[in-house]
């Protein structure tokens, strides 16, 4: 049975550890706000902006100059897979989730003898898929120095990934991340950026936009050579900000939870060390009863 003293030293330290969790839930709730603006604002733009070039990948799919970012390679033996999770940790199942499902989509890739290339962004991504995939990274992106995303930040990504596409050293590019849902919900998104996906028929109004006849101006290519890597950055742009307020409120959620479990802990080892305490007490009093009575 642990002494008073190491009971008492360790409820102080759970109450030490108790307030750190409840500062840290504090600073994610008020983190969560401005990420969570920041990524709702965001949606709309880059779901149309999705939209629009998937009806125009649907239009222009059989000409056969097609730019190679839209229409792709004609081929999907080398894959990319940007793996997007933070950069510190902390934030309960967040990053676990993103790096399972990257790892998932290796072993299928692998298992159709499909080449993997992988690139992060984020720490922990790193971290985690270099024990097992090493091997397989092209590069990684280290983001810890930004406090604020802009759309700045989604342009060293994007412009390597369009480097890499040119110099032929992929065919589809596909990127992992959190999207953001409620504090107690992220969901794990997989979404295509080359070859641009097309929009499903059955869609009504992906339908209607298919439909449409665009005609360009001042010319076709000079607007789509502008216009596809500067949707590349939206959607990168839009799955960092996803990010974001997935971190915030998965780390907002965890250490809530934690500060529970402390204040639980704290209770039990109170009844221990009462217990423990009246104990000791007792047994004192016996003793002096017992030597009074010899007397």
């Amino acid at each position: 049975m642990a002494s008073l003293k190491d009971l008492k030293n360790r409820i102080s330290s759970v109450r030490s550890t108790q307030k750190i969790t409840k500062a840290m839930q504090m600073v994610a709730a008020s983190k969560l706000r401005r990420a969570q603006e920041q990524a709702e604002a965001a949606r709309p733009y880059s779901e149309r902006m999705e939209r629009m070039m998937g009806s125009l990948t649907a239009n222009l799919m059989s000409a056969d100059d097609a730019p190679k970012l839209m229409a792709g390679t004609g081929k999907d033996d080398v894959h990319l897979l940007i793996v997007a999770t933070s950069e510190r940790g902390l934030c309960g199942g967040f990053n676990s989730s993103i790096v399972r499902a990257a790892r998932a989509k290796i072993q299928i890739l692998l298992g159709e003898g499909k080449t993997v290339k992988v690139m992060s962004v984020g720490k922990k991504g790193t971290d985690a898929l270099k024990r097992n995939y090493s091997q397989y990274f092209v590069d990684s992106v280290d983001m810890s120095g930004i406090k604020k995303l802009t759309f700045a930040d989604a342009h060293p990504v994007s412009d390597s990934i369009n480097a890499m596409f040119e110099a032929g050293d992929f065919d589809v590019c596909t990127i992992f991340y959190n999207k953001f849902v409620t504090v107690m919900e992220q969901v794990v998104t997989e979404q295509q950026l080359v070859p641009l996906p097309m929009e499903k028929p059955d869609d009504a109004v992906s339908a209607e936009d298919s439909n449409l006849a665009y005609e360009f101006e001042p010319e076709e290519d000079e607007i789509l050579a502008e216009l596809l890597p500067r949707n590349m950055a939206v959607q990168i742009y839009r799955a960092l900000l996803e990010n974001a307020a997935s971190e915030q409120g998965a780390r907002m959620s965890a250490m809530d939870n934690a500060t529970r479990n402390a204040g639980d802990m704290i209770d039990k080892l109170n009844i221990v060390y009462n217990r423990t305490r009246q104990a000791k007490i007792t047994s004192e009093l016996i003793e002096i009863i017992s030597g009074a009575e010899a007397v």
